[in-house]
């Protein structure tokens, strides 16, 4: 392996590169409907009784983003919507059959519409760049589990008697 560094063009060119990709997804996303439920019933699969803060937590998104779209899934017959009995100011979501199959429809396009961003491509281009992203995404957890603050456990005190 090389031990010369990216220079900091090459690192420009990158940042470039993914900020551009990720603000196209974005937009798609903003734009579809179903693109933007897909994290919701995704959250859900496999799952009973998802509370809404659970959902927010697991898209990293505000918690009234996912109060509407839990609503258009309950709307739209993909999710079902129970009280939570362990916590009356909350509720509980469920895939529904319906929901199942939306969420299968939703992965089914979205295979096929990036399958058509790299039908031009070879097959390790595709390969490589799945391998390159994976990398890149453990790189970014290393470098956040580095810059972790250390645990203050050794700063705890016995209580006084």
């Amino acid at each position: 392996m090389s031990t010369t560094r990216p220079s900091r063009r090459d690192v420009e060119r990158l940042v470039v590169a993914l900020f551009t990709s990720n603000a196209s997804l974005d937009r798609a996303r903003r734009r579809s409907k179903g693109a933007s439920a897909l994290g919701a019933l995704q959250t859900l699969e496999g799952r009973q009784g998802v509370r809404p803060s659970e959902i927010a937590t697991t898209l990293q998104v505000h918690p009234s983003l996912v109060s509407r779209q839990v609503q258009e899934l309950e709307a739209s017959g993909f999710a079902a919507v129970r009280a939570d009995d362990g916590d009356k100011r909350s509720c509980l979501v469920s895939l529904t059959d319906q929901g199942q199959d939306e969420l299968a429809r939703l992965r089914e396009f979205g295979l096929t519409r990036f399958a058509s961003f790299v039908a031009d491509w070879q097959p390790a281009e595709v390969r490589e760049l799945t391998r390159l992203l994976e990398k890149l995404e453990a790189s970014k957890a290393a470098v956040a589990e580095r810059e972790r603050p250390a645990s203050d456990h050794g700063r705890w005190r016995t209580p006084r008697e």
